[in-house]
């Protein structure tokens, strides 16, 4: 029997919307520390947003190349169990923090996605997202069929993913994880949650598919 995947909401902005992820089953809850980024939050709205989060659901803090001093400053002011490095950053980078973390490989032809991984033996688990300009997905869907069979960890699949389409990327790709965005929201940096829950349930519908 397969392990149903594990959901991450990522890009909240208010405490309406990390309420409405947790009573749908996230798993975990994503804040942006990427200035350039329309989902950006600042320390006093992540430690706010971070009292909302209860028990047995994870934080996860997304930055893209920080100074290692603005990531120390984050985790001194925020309780983040899990960071995210969406940029260039390189192993010795990801692991100086001596905090659980995943990288994320940004998807393109040519991309020996086995070898990139195999660079960062200390990550949790690898982030597959779409290749664009700039950092992000920019929800965009990237070709499945370059996912190999395994990487050596656990995968999280990315990338303009949204009610309609994630319980066939489950099906195709069996990811440990989904990690969503934009694909739940009225508009940049705002979630919705009718979306938050239609896209909750196309995972259980993955999940029960996926047990038959």
């Amino acid at each position: 029997m397969s392990i149903p995947p594990r959901v991450k909401i990522c890009g909240l902005t208010r405490r309406d919307d990390l309420a409405c992820a947790v009573q749908a089953g996230a798993d975990a809850l994503g804040l942006v520390f990427y200035p350039p980024s329309p989902r950006f939050v600042d320390l006093q709205t992540a430690a706010a947003l971070a009292c909302a989060v209860p028990p047995f659901v994870s934080l996860v803090g997304l930055f893209v190349n920080a100074d290692p001093a603005q990531v120390r400053a984050t985790l001194a002011a925020v309780p983040i169990h899990l960071l995210q490095f969406h940029g260039d950053e390189d192993e010795a980078y990801c692991r100086q923090f001596d905090r659980p973390y995943i990288k994320a490989a940004r998807v393109r032809p040519g991309l020996n996605l086995v070898q990139y991984a195999a660079g960062f033996p200390s990550a949790q688990a690898m982030l597959l997202d779409a290749f664009v300009e700039g950092y992000g997905g920019g929800g965009k869907v990237f070709d499945w069929s370059l996912v190999p069979p395994s990487l050596g960890k656990p995968l999280i699949l990315s990338g303009g993913l949204d009610a309609g389409n994630v319980a066939e990327a489950v099906r195709r790709v069996r990811p440990a994880a989904v990690d969503v965005s934009s694909g739940v929201e009225a508009c940049q940096g705002i979630k919705d949650a009718s979306k938050i829950r239609a896209f909750m349930a196309a995972v259980r519908v993955a999940e029960a598919a996926g047990s038959n």
